[in-house]
């Protein structure tokens, strides 16, 4: 059966090339273009891993990760944050908001494929900012 990956991406082309990555390598998707839904459909669908943007509308990818990892049904999905932001203190932001990794966009695509199935293998390096 295939992994269900969910994407949270408020930008159209980033979502896109994302999503096409992900399915061309046999994942089934699921999106949202904000944070607010990013939540609501993780509660509803479960995915094995989701790529969370951090700048978005509504509410930001942060307060999303946040709530996700405070939920009874959601903590333990594995949440890796996409940013074009690559500061350090960038990075220490979003692993203390709970996300379980870190990705710089633009994304290189064979390494962001590598850490994909790293991910949804349980293999976790909290140190993605090499991408």
């Amino acid at each position: 059966m295939s992994k269900l990956i969910q994407i949270v991406e408020d930008d159209p082309k980033s979502l896109k090339l994302i999503r096409d990555l992900l399915r061309v390598s046999g994942y089934t998707t699921i999106e949202a273009t904000n944070g607010r839904q990013g939540v609501e459909l993780a509660s509803a669908q479960k995915p094995d891993l989701i790529f969370m943007d951090i700048q978005m509308p509504v509410m930001d990818g942060l307060e999303a990760t946040k709530i996700l990892k405070a939920g009874k049904e959601t903590r333990d999905i594995p949440i890796v944050a996409l940013t074009a932001y690559a500061m350090k203190e960038d990075e220490a932001k979003v692993l203390l908001a709970g996300c379980d990794g870190y990705m710089t966009k633009p994304i290189n695509i064979k390494k962001f494929l590598k850490k994909t199935e790293d991910y949804l293998h349980g293999h976790t390096d909290h140190t993605l900012n090499e991408l």
